[in-house]
């Protein structure tokens, strides 16, 4: 397996370009820390795709339900996948939920115990077969995962061609993408067990599945990114994309925009801009350190999403990552 930081993404003298990317494996799955912009970039990595041309699907593993409002759209994600945006030459993009529930159900209903599920539902003793053994609840989502992604390795009709998981918080990630190698111990024979074989199999395999990292360019994110990075590349023994970092603010020039206000503003105006501007000026010079810091401690490529000076993350905002996220892929060392 290859060790952090030593695969190479570009070759000397060419460009990777978002559609390469976004094809290098079936299976994309976005981690990081709780608040650092996860789901915003799994909608700004699906909106690439599609603007490649690719058809690309959002799984949503936690419900939280935030990826609807930023593709314009206040319903509700179910299992079922519905449509939340378009892209060119056929590209879009698609989202569904994934829940433990709904997919024993349907495992049970792929093997023939169709009867069973319907008794587990009506008894109200299905969350009891979901929780019997510990990690069983993830293996039956990524097993799920992974047939969607055998399902687009066949090209099978309407098949996605990129596979977004949404993952849990970065603490969970972990206990989540190492499930299966835990499973593979703890059970010995069965169904559970040729589950978490496949799973680890996908998992493991670069050409099938990556995983991409999130963080933020402050203390306390930077540390947990490093650490989440070595405990999946030891425990999970999957394959890392360059890392992600959100909400960077892009370079300004204060000084001259001092000196613009300098002669067109009345006093106290010019005071308080002068303020914004040495906290923006602060505010740049951590983010700076924080982003040399990650490079010393996790020897990963980078690659730098902008700040967006707002409250609310729509349709708009995303094509902006989108592109952004697009441009940096091409700059990739």
């Amino acid at each position: 397996m290859t060790r952090l930081g030593e695969r190479q993404y570009v070759r000397p003298g060419s460009r990777l370009e978002p559609k390469a990317f976004c094809t290098q494996a079936k299976v994309l799955v976005v981690a990081g820390k709780g608040g650092v912009g996860k789901s915003t970039v799994a909608a700004a990595l699906a909106q690439m795709a599609a603007s490649a041309g690719l058809r690309a699907l959002i799984v949503e593993v936690e419900g939280t339900n935030s990826l609807g409002p930023m593709f314009g759209t206040t319903d509700v994600l179910t299992y079922r996948e519905v449509v939340l945006g378009e892209g060119k030459d056929g590209g879009e993009v698609r989202a569904r939920t994934l829940t433990p529930d709904d997919a024993l159900i349907e495992y049970l209903h792929d093997h023939g115990m169709r009867r069973i599920s319907k008794r587990l539902v009506a008894t109200g003793t299905l969350d009891v077969v979901a929780t019997a053994v510990p990690g069983i609840k993830d293996i039956l989502v990524l097993g799920k995962v992974k047939q969607l992604e055998r399902a687009a390795a066949a090209g099978v009709d309407g098949a996605p061609d990129l596979i977004v998981v949404d993952a849990p918080a970065a603490g969970h990630a972990v206990q989540f993408l190492a499930s299966a190698s835990g499973l593979l111990d703890a059970v010995a024979v069965g169904p559970i067990r040729s589950q978490a074989v496949d799973v680890v199999e996908l998992l493991r395999d670069p050409a099938r599945c990556q995983v991409i990292l999130v963080t933020l360019p402050e203390e306390t994110p930077v540390n947990e990114v490093t650490e989440t990075a070595f405990h999946l590349e030891d425990r999970a023994g999957v394959q890392l994309t360059p890392v992600i970092v959100n909400a960077v603010f892009p370079p300004l020039e204060l000084a001259d925009a001092l000196t613009v206000g300098a002669g067109q503003l009345p006093g106290a105006d010019l005071a308080t801009l002068a303020a914004a501007a040495a906290f923006r000026r602060r505010r740049q010079e951590l983010q700076a350190a924080q982003l040399e810091r990650l490079a010393e401690l996790l020897p990963l490529p980078r690659m730098r999403l902008p700040f967006l000076f707002t409250t609310e993350i729509g349709p708009p905002e995303i094509a902006t990552l989108a592109d952004a996220l697009a441009a940096e892929i091409r700059d990739l060392p």
